[in-house]
């Protein structure tokens, strides 16, 4: 018995639709596989948020420090003295002094976590931190 040819159409899009669904979930398998075999880093620069740190503090010329960090280097010195003071300390990679330009890099330009974290060459986890 033959099927009608309003069958036969439903029948070859169904099995159209299916097999774009398979070749669907193959590509994406496929991606999911490039995405995983070899990562490419993300930050790469050669200016470390600490090596940027360190050259707004050691900069000869004193508004630079004010520009970028919203504080001249007397109050940064300040700001740090108080923090340890209250028990803060560095973390495994991250200086106290770092940890400071971080947050005030963030109050003065209110960049999104993903752009502070390129300024300084860290994950979003640890800028948000």
């Amino acid at each position: 018995m033959r099927p009608s040819t309003e069958n036969a159409r439903r029948l070859a899009a169904l099995l159209t639709y299916h097999l774009v669904q398979v070749l669907v979930y193959l590509f994406m398998l496929h991606e999911a596989e490039d995405t995983h075999a070899d990562p490419i880093p993300y930050h790469t620069s050669v200016l470390s948020g600490q090596a940027w740190v360190n050259e707004l503090y050691n900069s000869p010329h004193p508004d630079r420090i004010l520009c970028e960090l919203g504080v001249r280097k007397h109050i940064f010195n300040i700001l740090i003295e108080e923090l340890r003071y209250l028990g803060y300390t560095q973390s495994r990679y991250v200086s106290l002094e770092e940890k400071l330009a971080i947050f005030l890099y963030s109050c003065v330009t209110g960049l999104s976590i993903r752009h502070v974290g390129e300024r300084f060459q860290r994950s979003n986890e640890t800028i948000s931190m």
